[in-house]
């Protein structure tokens, strides 16, 4: 047993390392932006040395993608969360209301993420994982559309549910833009609701023939 317990103490240990490594460079990113920092002020915002960083990563732009992933996963989490909470019929507003409501809404996250899409951008391979991470997000939406699609209409200029859901992640794509510029998290939550109501709910109900 007190092998056991000895054996699982250096992982224990590597991870809170890595978090507290993560948490530093998220801090540092949105403050100065990525490609403006070194690897040497994540460490040192971490207290670790640059040994440190190299057993949990092997460049920057590794943690930068870890980062990337670790916020990207938790938002297509609320936004499953909050979608699973309906039975089988689809009340669009009420789902919305929870989406909006859990939806990480937070400026340092999408100055880092804005400068993730820029790297992104030029660097085909980076730009495949991000593409992995988005339809992730959408497949979420898209799952939880079919499942009602036999009780609510989508607006037939939107598609199928794999096209809704594309202009569902759209919609929060724009919204989120605009509160980089004008800071409003209140808005862009009561924008985001009546934006993706009215996408949703435009073909009103459907009724059987």
């Amino acid at each position: 047993m007190a092998e056991e317990r000895t054996a699982r103490r250096p992982t224990r240990r590597r991870a809170r390392t890595r978090a507290e490594l993560l948490d530093a460079a998220f801090a540092v990113f949105a403050a100065k932006g990525f490609g403006r920092v070194s690897i040497e002020e994540v460490c040192e915002a971490a207290g670790y040395s640059r040994g440190a960083f190299y057993s949990n990563f092997g460049s920057l732009d590794e943690l930068f993608f870890a980062l990337y992933r670790q916020r990207a996963d938790l938002i297509a989490r609320q936004v499953a969360d909050a979608l699973a909470g309906d039975g089988p019929d689809l009340d669009v507003p009420a789902s919305v209301d929870r989406v909006t409501e859990v939806l990480l809404l937070d400026l340092d996250w999408l100055l880092v993420k804005t400068d993730f899409l820029v790297h992104a951008a030029r660097d085909p391979a980076v730009a495949r994982a991000l593409l992995e991470h988005r339809a992730t997000l959408r497949g979420a939406v898209a799952d939880r559309l079919a499942r009602a699609g036999g009780r609510r209409a989508l607006p037939a200029v939107l598609g199928d549910t794999d096209a809704a859901a594309r202009a569902v992640v759209a919609a929060y794509d724009g919204v989120t833009t605009q509160l980089l510029l004008d800071k409003d998290v209140d808005g862009a939550r009561a924008w985001l609701k009546q934006l993706l109501t009215a996408l949703l709910t435009g073909g009103g109900p459907r009724t059987d023939s």
